[in-house]
């Protein structure tokens, strides 16, 4: 492997029900990428009419959820009383800090049609002051995140702060994520200004100084390491990265960096102590068990 480069991530195919995500963290060879602790790569998955995406209600604590699409609308709900469709290149945060609950559909009047989802979920994790903070949400439109275009290559910074722009998403300890288009035979360089970086193939085409990067692959650089990002066709990466909040543990949809936190909120499920999304009855129960790879997406 090049020295610039310290794991190549393969994806876990997670079955959603109806459609696929590719997981790249956590993995068996990395649990998170700066603040990242989470990454699936939804579909593109195409839905015939009558069908749609229904994740039903289910808790976080002590993290935030971005969701971000190319293609598709989802309609996000949660028991703070947020009802937000998003859509192609806007960006939905959500801080639940010491607990939310959410679902995320197809909308029903895109039910009637053919439909397809397209999009990327992470998870960020909260610094220690900010875990337990009070739940909220936040959607930003398409047109308020920074996007420009230098020599073939289009940049739209979703969160975080990079190439001297900074992202209106608040965010609570710095980091950087990027969405790229690169024209055929065009390239970028992309500093080393955090202590930990990654980019990933969302297309073929992409080069890492040369090095060619096989699609749906996370390429986790060498810490520092400033590199050279280049595409042989049209093609589109995902960057993402910052600097670490410190070790965290993970059970389910349950981040914090307390065991006894988690334990905790597995009780406050069972129990029904998190508060509903309104006009929902539906939700996820508690696993019996937890394997590898299986947190709840979105």
């Amino acid at each position: 492997m090049a020295d610039f480069i310290q794991h190549i991530i393969k994806p876990h195919i997670q079955d959603l029900g109806g459609f696929q995500a590719r997981r790249l963290l956590p993995s068996d060879v990395l649990t998170w990428v700066g603040p990242f602790i989470f990454f699936d790569h939804l579909g593109p998955a195409v839905f015939p009419p009558g069908k749609g995406v229904d994740v039903r209600p289910h808790p976080h604590i002590n993290l935030a959820t971005v969701t971000y699409l190319f293609e598709g609308v989802l309609m996000h709900c949660d028991s703070v009383g947020s009802i937000q469709a998003i859509r192609p290149g806007a960006v939905n945060w959500m801080t639940a800090g010491r607990g939310i609950v959410h679902s995320e559909r197809t909308p029903d009047h895109e039910r009637s049609i053919e439909t397809t989802l397209h999009g990327i979920q992470t998870w960020v994790a909260l610094p220690d002051e900010h875990e337990e903070t009070d739940p909220w949400f936040r959607h930003h439109s398409a047109a308020e995140p920074p996007t420009w275009k230098e020599d073939d290559v289009s940049f739209t910074l979703i969160a975080g702060e990079a190439y001297g722009r900074v992202s209106p998403v608040q965010t609570f300890s710095p980091m950087i994520y990027l969405d790229v288009r690169l024209a055929a035979g065009a390239q970028f360089t992309l500093p080393g200004n955090y202590s930990e970086q990654a980019v990933y193939s969302v297309t073929e085409g992409l080069k890492i100084n040369h090095v060619s990067l096989e699609q749906y692959r996370l390429a986790v650089l060498t810490s520092g390491t400033s590199v050279q990002i280049s595409a042989k066709q049209d093609a589109r990466c995902i960057v993402v990265g910052g600097e670490p909040v410190g070790k965290r543990e993970k059970w389910w949809n349950f981040v914090s960096s307390r065991r006894d936190r988690i334990e905790q909120a597995k009780q406050d499920w069972q129990a029904g102590r998190f508060e509903q999304v309104p006009q929902e009855t539906e939700f996820i129960p508690l696993p019996q068990e937890i394997t590898t790879h299986k947190e709840q997406p979105l």
